[in-house]
């Protein structure tokens, strides 16, 4: 077979979303190599390198055939019964077949000579073996990139004209993320005559739009690809090298500053911010220090949502009236830049300034009325119902977890939570909702507990995200998630597939962190059941569902963290309602297996649950006087001196010791099993041994199911 070179293929567009850049650049470049490999043009063994700028996507891939090697295919045609007749000669169906195949005719005779038989009388068939030739890269590369590019993740497709046509209105529209200008093949430093979205394939591309050393830039090699736009074009074309390099200056700009000023860390911005520049430049920029009398948050959220910016932070994380600028040119002298940019964030900042002071001449009270007047689902009513209902959930908490104290401050919380959606703040910046009613309340003069819960009763917000900080804002947040599920649930709007509009996961899950984390005495479905009723008609009742949907994300959340399959399964078999125990019972159940005995018991205790399933009314009563045979003697009295101990720790939340004295029942269990027919022919004896049972089987899955132990 022929050597392999290197293959890169560029297409060069307009400027393309960013957040979506790094996600486009990976899918063409894995695309592209997966149908390669699929028409034997490149191995396992090559490696993929992707390419994205905001004005291209590539990829380099190597060990590309020119060629594919070709085939040998075996093809089983049909039972030679029907394929020859009596004489041996070939049936017109035969005929039919091979010519449809592209099979030599020219001599029937030696076309059927040449075909293989396999098989014995009856079952005996006609194979045609043929050598197919592989395919080319012209042809294989022309047919991957038509795959890779219906296959992007494109999260809008724009309809353009082709250049050559616009003359022509309604020809040769092309549909694609953003106008393709230019195509790159190279194999080696080959052309692969290839066409895509109107555009034939070349050697040359277009570098950095005001700072290339020349236009085009004639690439010679595939292999020189990075280099060369990097010298000719001064285009950084690797994401990953490019934000590496954005984080290198954010750093050395920063530590230039002294003082321990840092900048923001944030992914996605930075993510954002390399899908929007070719070759990055960070600036040290300001503003006036008066802004900062604004809560940082709303400065910090309007800088990096809006103008894309990097806050600069003190070494206590105080906001500084000094922020970076990740520009994508680089001109001798940056005063205009810097000063251009420190000009378009000033109105955001008095912006910022103007809704933060306009909001404080009203009182949160004063607007919770305003909140019967927005809609919160057409079923469920306002947000002033809404209101109502997480203060009555609220209310329910506190009085369980803290008595009339926490029950009032929790409820003062609670009415005043959704306010702050009526402020000017937050309808310009959503994201600060939770976070401007702390201002707000402590403003207003209502302390830090009611303020902190105002902020924290959205928490967590996404996973490992920090709890709220005090009992005040767990009762909240738990109160708030639960009229959601509960609500949503009780109308039908369940999660579907990846669609979740009302993040009821997220919401379970928050809820199942604040019961386990915060170790609260609360009993899931007891929980629930106290939700309903805020809600009086407007939903269905029936909880068993969301009972379910909780069990399943905890299911999901400790198989997150570790635990194997059949530990989940044997704690949450039982259903336990108090979520707390169950890290503690998971550790029992752990400790547990790990005994020697723990096989065995495990074991007899699924035989014991499939006896006692062909008697689910038996009692389990136990009577000294019918209990005839030794082995169940023994077993009785094992049971009487060891489950006094058991249920006794048991009670006093020590699982693992609990599990591990019942351990001493194995030998006792092992020899009742060997020696005594349960289902005795007397119906006393019989239903004794199954009440011996059934007593053993209740003390033994108190902390979990140990028949889902049993391999």
């Amino acid at each position: 077979m022929m050597t392999t070179q290197n293959l890169l293929v560029e297409l060069f567009v307009e400027e393309l979303p960013p957040k979506a850049l790094k996600k486009l650049g990976d899918a063409l470049a894995s695309q592209l190599a997966e149908q390669l490999r699929a028409m034997g043009l490149a191995s396992a063994e090559s490696v993929v390198t992707a390419y994205a700028t905001p004005r291209r996507l590539a990829a380099h891939i190597t060990q590309v055939w020119r060629k594919a090697a070709d085939k040998a295919v075996q093809q089983k045609l049909m039972p030679v019964s029907v394929g020859l007749d009596a004489s041996g000669q070939a049936t017109p169906a035969l005929l039919k077949k091979l010519q449809a195949l592209g099979a030599d005719l020219s001599d029937p005779v030696a076309a059927v000579a040449a075909l293989r038989k396999e098989g014995d009388g009856k079952n005996q068939a006609l194979f045609y073996d043929s050598l197919v030739s592989g395919a080319t890269l012209d042809s294989g590369l022309q047919e991957a990139l038509l795959q890779a590019i219906e296959r992007l993740p494109i999260p809008k497709v724009m309809s353009y004209q082709l250049e050559s046509d616009c003359d022509l209105p309604g020809w040769s529209s092309v549909q694609f993320v953003r106008p393709a200008h230019g195509l790159v093949a190279l194999h080696g430093s080959t052309v692969v005559p290839v066409k895509m979205l109107g555009l034939t394939a070349g050697n040359t591309t277009q570098g950095h739009r005001f700072e290339a050393a020349c236009s085009p830039v004639l690439i010679a090699q595939a292999d020189e690809y990075a280099a060369t736009l990097a010298r000719d074009g001064a285009v950084i074309a690797s994401f990953a090298v490019r934000r590496a390099e954005i984080v290198r200056q954010l750093a050395d700009a920063a530590s230039k500053l002294g003082g321990g000023v840092k900048p923001i860390e944030d992914d996605a911005l930075l993510d954002e911010v390399t899908g929007l520049v070719e070759r990055p430049n960070v600036l040290v920029c300001a503003f006036e220090p008066e802004f900062l009398e604004v809560p940082q948050e709303c400065l910090i959220l309007t800088m990096k949502a809006n103008q894309k910016y990097f806050p600069l932070l003190d070494a206590n994380d105080r906001l500084t009236n000094r922020f970076l600028v990740v520009s994508n040119i680089s001109p001798t002298d940056a005063s205009a830049v810097i000063g251009g940019n420190e000009r378009v964030v000033r109105p955001r900042l008095a912006d910022a300034k103007f809704f933060f002071d306009q909001d404080r001449k009203k009182t949160l009270e004063s607007r919770v009325t305003g909140l019967d007047r927005v809609v919160y689902h057409n079923k469920l009513g306002s947000q002033g119902e809404r209101m109502q209902r997480v203060r009555a959930i609220a209310v329910a908490i506190g009085q369980q977890l803290g008595g009339p104290a926490l029950a009032q401050q929790a409820d003062c919380a609670a009415r005043l939570a959704k306010a702050d959606l009526l402020t000017d703040m937050v309808g310009e910046f959503p994201e600060l909702q939770g976070t401007m009613g702390a201002y707000y309340a402590r403003h207003d003069g209502l302390g830090d507990e009611v303020a902190s819960a105002i902020e924290d009763h959205y928490k967590p917000r996404f996973s490992g995200d920090e709890l709220p900080r005090n009992p005040t804002g767990v009762v909240v947040a738990l109160a708030d998630k639960l009229e959601t599920l509960v609500g949503m649930f009780g109308i039908g709007n369940l999660p579907s597939g990846d669609k979740d509009p009302f993040a009821l996961r997220r919401h379970a899950l928050g809820v199942i962190r604040m019961l386990v984390e915060r170790d609260l005495p609360l009993d899931l479905d007891a929980l629930l059941r106290q939700t309903s009723p805020a809600f009086a008609e407007k939903i269905n009742p029936n909880l068993a569902p969301l009972s379910d949907f909780f069990f399943d994300r905890l299911s999901g959340s400790l198989r997150e963290q570790g635990y194997s399959a059949k530990e989940i399964d044997a704690v949450l078999a039982l259903r336990p309602q108090r979520l707390s125990d169950v890290p503690k019972r998971l550790a029992a159940v752990r400790d547990f297996a790990a005994l020697p005995e723990a096989a065995a018991l495990a074991a007899a205790n699924k035989r014991i649950g499939n006896i006692l399933k062909k008697a689910p009314d038996v009692d389990p009563h136990v009577s000294e006087i019918l209990l005839k045979e030794a082995a169940e003697i023994a077993l009785y009295s094992a049971m009487n001196n060891v489950l006094p101990s058991a249920n006794s720790q048991f009670e006093s939340g020590d699982y693992s010791a609990s599990l591990q004295t019942l351990a001493a029942l194995r030998v006792a269990v092992d020899d009742f099993f060997d020696a005594v027919m349960v289902n005795a022919e007397e119906a006393d004896l019989r239903l004794n041994r199954q009440g011996l049972l059934k007593r053993l089987h209740e003390a033994m899955n108190r902390v979990a199911d140990l028949s889902k132990l049993a391999s």
